[in-house]
Formats: C-alpha cells, sequence, structure tokens
C-alpha cells in the first residue's frame, strides 16, 4: 500500500511542479491535489488499521500522513484561496520530520533513507516559498519538482511493486548521485529560463507615446 501512496506522491508533485512553472492553473491543481491527499490519508488509515501495533507500519504510516495532509492543505489553499503561510510552515515541519525519518532508515534501508532526504529538500523550499516569500525559487522549485518528484516516488514505487526494492549502500549511493544531478539541472533550467525572460523583456519593443499637441 505504500507503494500505491508513492505513486499518488508522485502523480501530485507532477501536478504542482507544472503549476510552480505556470502550465497548469492553480485552482485545477488545487483539486487534484485535494483528491490526491484525500486518498492518501485514506490509505494510512488502512494500513495503520492493519498494522497491529507493529512500530515500523506505523512509522511508515505516519509518513504518509504527512504527505497527504500536505497535498489536501495545498489544494484547499488554491481551491478556497488562502493565505500561503500555513501551508508553509506546515512544509517546513515536514521537511524537519524528513530529516528524522531519513536518519532512522539510514541503516536498515539507506535507499529509503537517500530518497526522504530528497524530500526534505522539496519540502524546505516549499516553505521558503509560501512562507518565506521567496517567489524568485519558483522556477528552480518547480524544476526540482518535476526531475527528481518523479525519481523519488514514482520510479521507487514500481521498483518495490516489482519486487525489486533496491537493498545495500551502491544503490543508495547511486540514487544519491543522480538526485543531486537531476537538482543541479532544476538550476540551471530555472536560470536559462530567467535568462531568456529578461533577454525578451530587453528586446521587446517600447511602447509608442503620444506626441503633445
Amino acid at each position: 500500500m505504500s507503494y500505491i501512496c508513492l505513486i499518488l506522491s508522485g502523480a501530485a508533485l507532477l501536478i504542482n511542479g507544472l503549476g510552480l512553472l505556470g502550465r497548469i492553473p492553480a485552482r485545477d491543481s488545487g483539486v487534484f491535489n485535494i483528491v490526491i491527499g484525500l486518498l492518501q490519508l485514506l490509505l494510512a488509515v488502512f494500513l495503520a488499521a492493519a498494522a497491529g501495533g507493529d512500530g515500523g507500519l506505523l512509522l511508515g504510516a505516519a509518513g504518509i500522513v504527512l504527505f497527504g495532509i500536505t497535498y489536501l492543505y495545498v489544494g484547499l489553499n488554491a481551491v478556497l484561496s488562502l493565505e500561503s503561510a500555513g501551508v508553509g510552515w506546515f512544509c517546513a515541519l515536514v521537511a524537519v520530520l524528513a530529516v528524522f525519518y531519513s536518519a532512522a532508515n539510514f541503516g536498515t534501508d539507506p535507499f529509503l533513507s537517500v530518497l526522504w532526504l530528497s524530500w526534505a529538500v522539496l519540502w524546505f523550499l516549499f516553505f521558503l516559498i509560501l512562507a518565506g516569500g521567496r517567489s524568485s525559487l519558483s522556477a528552480f522549485t518547480g524544476w526540482a519538482v518535476l526531475l527528481t518528484g518523479q525519481l523519488t516516488t514514482t520510479v521507487p514505487a514500481l521498483l518495490g511493486l516489482s519486487g525489486a526494492w533496491p537493498a545495500g549502500w551502491l544503490p543508495a549511493v547511486a540514487a544519491a548521485v543522480v538526485i543531486a544531478a537531476a537538482f543541479t539541472a532544476a538550476l540551471v533550467l530555472s536560470r536559462s529560463a530567467g535568462s531568456r525572460t529578461a533577454a525578451d523583456a530587453e528586446t521587446a519593443p517600447a511602447a509608442i507615446e503620444p506626441v503633445p499637441a
């Protein structure tokens, strides 16, 4: 069930990345986030109910709740035109907890530890934009979500569903290198897009002012 939640997160991150880049209207992405958030919370409840007191399963269900509340909160924020500070500070909490999850899995599942660390970075970027007012990071965050979102959610989910979840340190190190490269590519793409926008503004014809009579 956790793999299904990863696939749902991959879909939500795809939509949110496109939204940050201005490719999807806020209300459209908001409704989608609400649907994904509710589904994840429902699956987390089922997972917790079936855990039978198993600490590892309950910890996983709690992690799913963090993502579900994020998407639901983001969706309601867009649909109801709420202020963004609240969801931004919640993203800060998720980022801190993601570091904890990364540390908790460091010795037993290093690949999952790397994934949690990458999510901590993404959610910290969400905090900077939504609560910190760093709108200049929107393009970088949008590209980062698009490039790393599928690498850290959909791809691992498909590996897990096929029984090929990576084990050991070698896949974890390889994943860390690939994810770091994706963040670097996002930075390059955001800067090149910004340069093109500035160049277009400079070369655009000036408005013709009326000549006084």
